[in-house]
């Protein structure tokens, strides 16, 4: 259900990976039912389970999910790159929670990494916890016009500036790490 404005007041996406994220879908049901007055919710949960409360859908076009993403209040994404970078577009700051490769959500830990580089930077709230989850959603909810900010566009020429910078601190670091960044660049570049 949505509001009357037709918008939701949280969305919430785990991605479309195959790997199951249930845990997410589960804090945020857990969120939603100690709510006195719940709040609209859609939540776009790919492989993994249907939520109990407000809207689901498996998939949705770009388009379809950005246009529901810049209506929202409040955006919960899994800590992949292209859910905070899309919800970074329309201008919203989201809430990140990154899959964890020791519980099967995930094959790596780029999540992890990632969320927290785009924490440190101020495009994301880096959550790893129910707990730190429901906190966020609680002041999020009372003051959803603090996580608006300038829509983060692409800028090629910038990004290649900070990957070589951060190559340069890696190289600097053990050869796993440099190693692990490469294999990343890779998959990235073979899209």
């Amino acid at each position: 259900m949505t509001t009357d404005s037709g918008k939701y007041r949280l969305v919430v996406s785990v991605g479309t990976d195959h790997h199951l994220f249930d845990r997410l879908i589960d804090w945020v049901d857990q969120w939603v039912e100690q709510q006195s007055e719940a709040p609209s919710v859609f939540v776009q949960h790919g492989a993994s389970r249907i939520p109990r409360n407000g809207v689901g859908k498996d998939r949705l076009a770009r388009a379809d999910l950005l246009k529901i993403y810049q209506q929202a209040d409040v955006v919960v994404v899994q800590g992949g790159p292209g859910s905070i970078l899309d919800v970074r577009e329309v201008g919203i700051i989201p809430i990140a929670v990154p899959r964890f490769p020791q519980l099967r959500e995930v094959v790596d830990g780029h999540q992890i990494e990632f969320t927290k580089v785009m924490a440190e930077h101020g495009n994301a709230i880096y959550v790893d916890e129910r707990e730190a989850l429901h906190q966020a959603l609680d002041k999020a909810m009372l003051d959803p016009a603090g996580l608006r900010t300038e829509p983060r566009l692409a800028a090629p020429e910038a990004a290649g500036v900070k990957l070589a910078q951060e190559l340069e601190k890696t190289m600097n670091g053990s050869t796993r790490n440099l190693n692990r960044i490469l294999r990343r660049i890779k998959q990235a570049i073979s899209f």
